[in-house]
């Protein structure tokens, strides 16, 4: 299916690397991203496994991640006086390579260059039209296009009127904040994490960046998704009257220019596309905390421009695409589940086991068992070459 006008909502990772492949493959993408620019800052996040990697390198980015990647070190858990009480050993945690997600937005962003970018717009409404769907924006003059991608996010604004399914969002108990901090902690590729009841902080200093992120335990909260300052209230309410750091971190967020909130959340939908309009990444899928959301994303942004690539509709292409990735995206679920035990633990005594237990994980094959476990769910899937025969028949691909 070449020559497709496809616009793609949302400009972060999944849209960007979703863009490139489009246009590689021969078609005209179009992404609109409603923030003003590339978003700078967010946490580290990592790939692992073969296809991920393999992704990467057909992308032709593998060198400028790795180039970029934040060679991250141990994570050392302290107490309130800053006394050392245990250590999570970056090999056993992290992923093969660990990137900022703004460095590697910026990558992405670059990689996908023959794609039109609108920045400073969203979509407002979708109607599919018999050869096409026809979308209005909040700025922009309304366009039809071919199809529609959503890949903006959990609180995606194309899923909801293209889905008429109840909320798919699974909240994950627990909702966090991550912003820059002054340089003032003597942290060289290393970090500090700070635990009470309920809460957590950590302090990282990689790529010459040192930041902060503090999460918390909690039910879903009611409140304005776009109100940064009332985001700032919300930590500052969950974070008040602790020690350590907790003062300095406070303060430094409030003029943190890239202080970003978010639950830890995964969507759960019984399909990805209906009609024209189909999900991409977080905004169809999203596996929360360690699970490989951003290694599922470019996986996903693969398989689904080559499935159009290959299909001579775009319905064949849409179930294709959800049968080879649902299965994945599944392992990543499960991935993520528990991850508000390990980082916010509701007593002291959950706290002391799970230092306890870190503290033992340098002489137990456990750390080795926890790599090789999660390595192998980020291999657990088969791609096929698209890139070997772009246009060919289906016939033509291999597997790796």
């Amino acid at each position: 299916m070449r020559g497709l006008k496809v616009l793609i909502s949302g400009g972060g990772i999944a849209g960007p690397a979703l863009a490139h492949w489009l246009a590689r493959h021969g078609s005209h993408p179009t992404v609109v991203e409603r923030a003003p620019g590339l978003r700078p800052g967010g946490q580290a996040v990592d790939f692992r496994g073969a296809p991920q990697l393999r992704v990467l390198a057909r992308m032709g980015i593998l060198d400028a991640v790795r180039r970029s990647q934040t060679r991250m070190g141990d994570i050392t858990i302290v107490g309130d006086t800053g006394r050392h009480l245990a250590k999570l050993p970056s090999e056993a945690f992290s992923g093969e390579i660990e990137i900022l997600r703004g460095t590697l937005s910026r990558i992405l962003h670059e990689a996908a260059a023959d794609a039109e970018y609108v920045f400073d717009d969203s979509v407002t409404s979708l109607t599919e039209t018999p050869g096409g769907v026809h979308v209005t924006f909040e700025r922009s003059a309304p366009r039809t296009f071919d199809l529609v991608v959503g890949a903006d996010g959990v609180r995606s604004r194309v899923r909801e009127p293209a889905f008429a399914t109840p909320s798919p969002i699974r909240h994950l108990g627990m909702y966090g904040a991550v912003f820059s901090v002054p340089d003032t902690y003597g942290l060289d590729h290393e970090g500090l994490m700070f635990s009470v009841p309920g809460r957590c902080a950590m302090i990282t200093s990689a790529s010459g960046q040192t930041r902060a992120a503090l999460d918390f335990a909690s039910p879903p909260l009611a409140y304005d998704h776009d109100d940064r300052s009332q985001h700032q209230e919300i930590i500052a309410a969950a974070f008040d009257g602790l020690g350590w750091e907790i003062p300095r971190l406070l303060e430094a967020m409030r003029t943190a220019e890239d202080f970003f909130f978010s639950p830890a959340a995964q969507v759960v939908l019984p399909r990805y596309s209906a009609g024209r309009v189909v999900l991409l990444g977080d905004a169809g899928y999203a596996p929360g905390p360690g699970g490989m959301g951003t290694g599922l994303a470019l996986i996903a942004a693969y398989v689904l421009a080559g499935e159009l690539a290959m299909a001579g509709d775009h319905r064949t292409a849409f179930t294709r695409y959800e049968d080879r990735i649902r299965p994945y995206v599944a392992i990543c679920h499960r991935q993520a589940r528990g991850a508000d035990k390990f980082l916010v633990p509701r007593t002291r005594s959950q706290i002391w086991r799970r230092n306890q237990t870190m503290r033992l994980l340098p002489y137990l094959p456990g750390k080795s068992l926890i790599k090789r476990m999660n390595d192998r769910a980020a291999a657990a899937i088969t791609l096929s070459d698209y890139t070997a025969h772009p246009h060919g028949p289906r016939a033509a691909r291999t597997e790796f």
